[in-house]
């Protein structure tokens, strides 16, 4: 904690409790942050974060216990009267408004037009330029946000808390689609806002993050807050313990060779999203690591090869067989699978119950009749609840219910349901805590030793490295390059740099 932390609390909450009927979330949560601190709180999925974030931000209101800012009793707290206290949230997936620029954006969050309000359009661009070059950003303030990539989405929230003044920022997983370079930069700014007398609350899976950045921990498992500690004092063994109430056991690598090609792309293109002349060959029983920087067109690729967007030229093969994939349908039906990189928007149906969001894909396998029957479908639903320890009450409970890894989980039973041939995964494990990215590792290694083909895009490298059994490294639409598994850090980005010398 540097030396502008104040003696006296920006925020404590002491007892917070909350249950969704016969669900209990908080049981009894207890957590200060001062000034000039990051503080951090970490836990599993279903742990409680979620909850306590909309608590602190107003959009839920807890059964029982105090919320004091700076000292003061807040009662019947919302997010307006949050927004006034100074209490800003970056959240995991921003809530921008797709269809208006960064600048409007930015003046919604900022100055909310009133009414026989004149706007100065010229002010308003020239401050949202000023906010996002403060934090380094360069994004035009004329972009539409539906144009931006997550990355960037989120160092706009950024920048509207800043200029909001806010004295307590939450950030909630704010680096979990960042690349490295994109992490430094938020590093960058999260440093300068704790040294002037921000205080940060910051959740987060990536443990070394938390040992990177935060001043204290406070731990949450099943709804409870197990303590608060100095980060230095503690190691990642005995975090990881606290977390999960156990040791973790090491992943089983991947133990079986590839076998022969089952896909194979020949000159790709697609003219909509800027993929061209990509050729490569992926082997059944192969996990390949798709690595580049965000906008190398890694999420592009992955959308032609499930037919989203197809592609204007060049083939793909099939088991040597040329095949067309114009829609989804088409890609299922060839037995390709896509869990997509941003799950509220196309993994999952929130107001859907889990069995029916597991089973959408496989209706034709499950209901041969055309007649829908429950059972078969919670059957399934509560073999992937199991398979993927899905914390959840049951198979009719929405998915909007469950935690954001949990939601995570459901997203890849309802692929896996499809027994594919090749598994697309981006960003597969976004957002999901260290037990469940172990136990989805795990399975995607599983996967592959039972012959199927895995694509996995991920801006984490060390998990493209502790994965694949070869790393793909995309740049500016194109395939650049392929490397062995095991390789050096410092040449796949090389290559996604563009420093091609540089690999020995």
């Amino acid at each position: 904690m540097n030396d502008a932390a104040c003696s006296e609390p920006l925020l404590r909450l002491k007892d917070i409790r909350k249950s969704f009927g016969a669900v209990t979330a908080l049981r009894a949560v207890n957590l200060d942050l001062v000034g000039g601190e990051v503080h951090a709180v970490v836990g599993e999925n279903g742990a409680g974060k979620s909850t306590l974030v909309k608590i602190i931000t107003g959009a839920l209101r807890p059964d029982f216990g105090t919320i004091k800012v700076r000292d003061e009793p807040v009662e019947h707290l919302n997010p307006l009267r949050a927004h006034k206290l100074g209490i800003a949230c970056i959240y995991q997936q921003p809530s921008l408004f797709p269809d208006l620029s960064v600048a409007e954006n930015l003046l919604l969050r900022l100055d909310p037009p009133r009414a026989l309000h004149r706007i100065h359009w010229r002010e308003t661009r020239e401050r949202a330029s000023q906010l996002l070059e403060s934090i380094g950003a360069r994004i035009s303030v004329e972009s539409e946000i539906r144009q931006l990539s997550m990355p960037e989405q989120q160092l706009v929230e950024i920048a509207c808390a800043i200029g909001s003044g806010a004295r307590i920022i939450i950030m909630d997983e704010p680096t979990a689609s960042l690349t490295q370079k994109e992490q430094r930069l938020l590093f960058a700014v999260v440093r300068s806002l704790r040294q002037s007398g921000v205080g940060i609350v910051y959740i987060s899976h990536r443990l070394e993050e938390v040992f990177t950045l935060a001043d204290r921990v406070t731990v949450l498992r099943d709804g409870q807050s197990l303590g608060t500690s100095a980060a230095k004092e503690m190691t990642e063994a005995s975090l990881i313990r606290l977390m999960v109430g156990r040791d973790l056991a090491p992943p089983v690598s991947t133990a079986n060779a590839p076998g022969p090609v089952l896909f194979s792309l020949r000159n790709l293109a697609c003219s909509v999203s800027g993929i061209r002349d990509i050729n490569l060959d992926v082997h059944g029983g192969e996990i390949l690591g798709l690595a580049g920087l965000v906008g190398a067109g890694r999420t592009e690729l992955a959308r032609v090869l499930f037919g989203i967007t197809p592609g204007t030229s060049g083939e793909i093969l099939l088991q040597g067989r040329t095949i067309r994939i114009g829609s989804p349908q088409e890609a299922i039906r060839h037995g390709i699978a896509y869990l997509p990189e941003d799950r509220r928007r196309h993994g999952i149906i929130p107001e859907m119950s889990i069995a029916q969001n597991v089973s959408m894909a496989v209706h034709n396998r499950l209901f041969p009749g055309g007649w829908l029957c429950q059972q078969p479908e919670f059957q399934l639903a509560n073999d992937y609840i199991q398979t993927l320890s899905v914390k959840a009450v049951g198979p009719n409970a929405p998915a909007s219910s469950l935690s954001g890894g949990n939601q995570q989980k459901i997203a890849l039973a309802r692929w896996l349901a499809t027994q594919p041939k090749l598994l697309i995964l981006d960003e597969p494990t976004q957002g999901v805590d260290i037990a469940a990215k172990l136990d989805i590792h795990q399975r995607i290694r599983d996967l592959a030793n039972r012959g199927v083909a895995v694509l996995m895009i991920s801006s984490d490298l060390p998990e493209i490295l502790a994965l694949s059994h070869r790393i793909g490294v995309m740049r500016g639409g194109r395939l650049i390059g392929t490397l062995p598994a095991r390789s050096d850090p410092r040449d796949v980005m090389a290559l996604a740099l563009g420093r091609e010398s540089a690999i020995a």
